[in-house]
């Protein structure tokens, strides 16, 4: 097997350091702030508009995560003189590998139970099943990708009036793939919390822009076709939003410029809606074309090189402070200790991201100094 040299693209690890920082944000929002819950979408008649702009937030992270995660499939093939089967095998172990770090270390880390009371499938286990599913889709040639890709994202919500019972037959996949449910998972309760069809699409339409990332594209050429793709994917969301006929949920009724933002805002996440992934994607696309013009930042890129590293790390570490802040200050009537303000939540994920920031940076020169091996699982 031929092995050509490797490269890494700063934008791409920027864009996912940024995105990983918002996350971060929002599961201080989920260990800190959860006596304030919100739904998916949200309601505009009780959220309170700080609330409501720190939950969008994180809206970024999944999608564009997704997508990052197919272009770099594409470029982690650009190693081998015959990509598609060494891109192939690599997606199926480390999808494998995700979906088992989801089941342990990482429920492990969100409820300090074991054994489980019950199992939450979650983003790594969508991103799992997503590596999965792009080891076989990948084989299509590359204007299929974009067709299936897109009929993906675009046309799931045509299944959307699709239920199956909990009993009947094909519950536990169809849950699994579009329709948030419990069901039993190796004799243990679980949660599909991301429903991973429209995810597949994302993950290949990642992979299929791939190759805008090969040593013979001109920079000015990608940026153009960054901004073409960014910009249209934003028209088509207004011009969908603004119809309300498809894509998502219809807009609710609100009041004032402010309501009215909050309701062209407020998507669907679970699973992630056509319009959804027209405004994290559409609007990363276009971050990606200027943060190649922007000077590099090591700040946010040594994020982005050990994302893995950074989801377990900061998980533990905050579910440590969490149980800290409860023991120091005493919990309320429900048992858990909360922020009082929004602001708080913003604050702890800046000290957080700052306490993080050594470990992360020292095991990025490490992943440097010795690519490849298990080190490239994290």
């Amino acid at each position: 097997m031929v092995r050509l040299p490797a490269q890494r693209i700063d934008a791409i690890d920027t864009l996912r350091g940024m995105v990983m920082a918002l996350m971060l944000v929002d599961h201080v929002r989920e260990f800190f702030y959860l006596h304030r819950q919100v739904g998916d979408p949200m309601d505009l008649a009780s959220v309170d508009p700080a609330l409501f702009f720190t939950r969008l937030a994180s809206h970024w992270c999944a999608p564009i995560f997704v997508f990052l995660t197919g272009v770099g499939a594409w470029c982690y093939g650009q190693k081998f003189a015959d990509p598609r089967p060494a891109i192939s095998r690599y997606l199926l172990k480390r999808g494998l590998f995700l979906v088992v770090l989801e089941l342990t270390v990482i429920n492990f880390a969100w409820t300090f139970v074991f054994p489980p009371k019950m199992l939450y499938l979650q983003v790594i286990w969508a991103i799992g099943l997503s590596m999965l599913a792009l080891a076989v889709l990948l084989w299509l040639p590359r204007g299929w990708q974009f067709v299936v890709g897109i009929a993906i994202v675009a046309g799931h919500h045509l299944l959307d009036a699709v239920h199956v019972a909990p009993g009947e037959a094909g519950q536990v996949l169809w849950a699994i793939l579009h329709d948030r449910a419990v069901i039993d998972f190796l004799g243990v309760p679980a949660r599909t919390s991301y429903p991973v069809l429209p995810w597949f699409g994302v993950i290949l339409l990642g992979y299929a822009a791939g190759p805008l990332y090969a040593r013979t594209v001109a920079p000015a050429w990608r940026a153009r076709w960054l901004i073409a793709s960014g910009g249209g994917a934003l028209l088509l969301f207004l011009s969908l939003r603004w119809l309300n006929v498809y894509g998502d949920h219809p807009r609710q009724a609100a009041e004032g410029l402010l309501g009215q933002t909050m309701s062209w805002l407020n998507l669907t996440k679970y699973p992630p809606s056509l319009l959804f992934v027209l405004l994290t994607v559409g609007s990363g696309l276009l971050l990606l074309a200027a943060l190649e013009r922007w000077p590099r930042s090591r700040f946010w890129s040594d994020f982005g090189r050990v994302p893995m590293f950074f989801y377990v790390l900061h998980l533990y570490l905050l579910h440590g402070l969490y149980l800290l802040c409860r023991h120091l200050f005493g919990a309320g009537q429900d048992g858990r200790y909360a922020f009082d303000h929004v602001a708080q939540i913003w604050l702890m994920a800046a000290l957080v991201l700052l306490a993080i920031y050594l470990p992360c940076r020292s095991f990025a020169a490490y992943k440097r100094r010795h690519p490849g091996g298990w080190r490239s699982y994290f």
